[in-house]
């Protein structure tokens, strides 16, 4: 399986100046819920890590796709999936919620 390319927050940023704009990519936050409420970034989706598998229909295989998490290492494992089960572009947000926080919004709390 080919390695999962990684974005940090500010490259992602540069890419896609608006966080997540839905027609040109999907900002995937797979944390769980107890997660969210303490930090979350607008317009990302939401599917919790154990959810992914039984969920795969509501995600594009052909548009880019950031995986996040809170610190990169959950959303590696989801993107190295997404990678194996077809999906074409999928990158792993590199520091997740955390590096966003230092990099590009401390209005986001850190947990």
């Amino acid at each position: 399986m080919p390695a999962i390319p990684e974005l940090s927050p500010t490259e992602f940023r540069k890419r896609w100046p608006v966080a997540a704009d839905a027609d040109e990519v999907t900002l995937l936050d797979v944390r769980e819920p107890a997660e969210l409420a303490l930090a979350a970034l607008d317009g990302a989706l939401h599917i919790p890590m154990r959810e992914i598998p039984s969920r795969l229909a509501e995600l594009n295989p052909r548009k880019p796709l950031v995986v996040m998490c809170h610190s990169g290492a959950r959303s590696r494992r989801v993107a190295e999936f997404l990678g194996a089960n077809g999906f074409e572009h999928v990158f792993n947000l590199k520091g997740g919620i955390d590096a966003w926080s230092e990099e590009i919004d401390p209005q986001v709390p850190r947990y």
